[in-house]
């Protein structure tokens, strides 16, 4: 799919991965409509992208706020051509320890934020997709999904993140399947170890430990990184019902 006069919706759009990815498709010539919570940060991103970008605040576990947010990116762009999902949270909390059991609240946000949140916006928004006009390739949408190396190499402390991400990477191929006769097609990104801003309230010492166990190139990925593959997802027909790690080889110990 050409990336130009194209529509991506992008959750979490408003700083890190999102926001890289939706530099680079307003770059590339598409439009993109952010949701974050984030108002302030939101409508500055807006402000330096210009015309071709538009925000709305948007709490996806909230199906009314979705649908809202599907309906607003139709009125400002009249189409919708690419999901990316990029919001999510990382909470940290063993399942038990001499202390006490891990809070099952936090449990059930996570999945609320990292598993049902992605879903609604995919099922929303494919529901838009099924009715563009296909192009040369039978294709009519693209939606990517943004897991981590923790649905694979859980650390701990991670039972909950790395349950969510997990989620994400298993539907993948269902639901790749689910729209491949409507020619929408699917990808996850288990990122690594990536300088956003949650890695940036890091010491300096120790985002500089972390990226030094990266294989190579030993840092941490640039948010850049990540736009780029998002890029080649949406332009590669090819590119379907896959989880792709962008990891630079890394394999997370225990701790």
């Amino acid at each position: 799919m050409k990336i130009e006069n194209k529509t991506a919706v992008i959750t979490g759009g408003a700083s890190g991965l999102g926001e890289a990815a939706a530099r680079l498709l307003v770059f590339k010539g598409a439009q993109v409509v952010i949701l974050d919570l984030n108002e302030e940060r939101g409508n500055s991103l807006v402000t330096e992208l210009g015309e071709d970008a538009a925000f709305i605040k948007t709490d996806i576990t909230d199906t009314n706020q979705v649908q809202a947010a599907i309906d607003f990116a139709l009125e400002q762009f009249k189409r919708i051509d690419i999901v990316i999902n990029c919001a999510g949270i990382a909470p940290g909390m063993k399942i038990a320890t001499k202390k006490g059991s891990h809070k099952i609240e936090l449990f059930r946000k996570a999945m609320e934020i990292n598993v049902i949140g992605p879903f609604d916006v995919m099922r929303l928004a494919a529901e838009k997709m099924i009715q563009n006009e296909p192009n040369d390739e039978e294709g009519r949408g693209v939606i990517i999904n943004t897991a981590s190396i923790a649905a694979f190499d859980g650390q701990i402390g991670q039972a909950a993140y790395a349950a969510s991400k997990a989620a994400l990477v298993g539907m993948t191929l269902p639901v790749a399947r689910d729209l491949s006769s409507e020619g929408i097609r699917i990808c996850t990104i288990a990122p690594g170890l990536y300088k956003t801003p949650m890695m940036a309230g890091l010491p300096e010492n120790i985002q500089e430990a972390l990226g030094k166990m990266v294989p190579f190139p030993s840092r941490l990925g640039n948010p850049k990184e990540f736009a780029m593959l998002v890029a080649q997802i949406i332009e590669n027909p090819m590119l379907n019902g896959e989880t792709i790690r962008l990891d630079g080889a890394i394999r997370l110990a225990p701790k």
